[in-house]
């Protein structure tokens, strides 16, 4: 498990394996067709704990594979964290790189890297999903408050 290895609270139980680039475990993961719920739910504190991450590199690569709606969500959120915490450093380091995500944002509506939703769930995101996610054209119903491990 990378996020173990970079520190994630939410595999603290787990023993690390090598440790992997923040930038690369964070696009392998906005990548992936279907990620396990507590992996997708680690990708906000990643963006957040290495907000000093090289986010050119991870935004062009994002663009390159059509992922910067996913990208968008998660440093979203991120931020969102950030303020909370006062962490003025990170949150505007999170803010800046949002304002280019913004820019290419994608008509197009995906997942979170849950690809293999039912139509019957997809269809109950439509209505139920928060308006970040609706903005970032996103099916999920993940919220800043409801991730349990993300303050760092």
């Amino acid at each position: 498990m990378q996020l173990t290895a970079l520190g994630y609270p939410g595999f603290a139980h787990l023993r690390a394996k090598a440790r992997r680039n923040p930038a690369e475990v964070l696009l392998t993961a906005l990548n992936a067709a279907n990620l396990d719920n507590r992996v997708t739910e680690g990708l906000p504190w990643l963006a957040l704990a290495y907000a000093d991450m090289d986010w050119d590199w991870v935004v062009q690569n994002a663009k390159l594979h059509d992922r910067q709606n996913r990208l968008g969500f998660v440093v979203t959120l991120a931020s969102q964290l950030a303020s909370e915490s006062s962490d003025r450093q990170r949150s505007g380091r999170l803010r800046e790189y949002l304002g280019v995500l913004e820019r290419s944002r994608l008509v197009k509506e995906d997942t979170l890297c849950h690809d293999s939703l039912t139509e019957a769930e997809r269809k109950w995101l439509r209505s139920n999903r928060p308006a970040v996610a609706a903005h970032w054209n996103l099916l999920t119903d993940m919220k800043a408050e409801n991730l349990l491990h993300a303050t760092l």
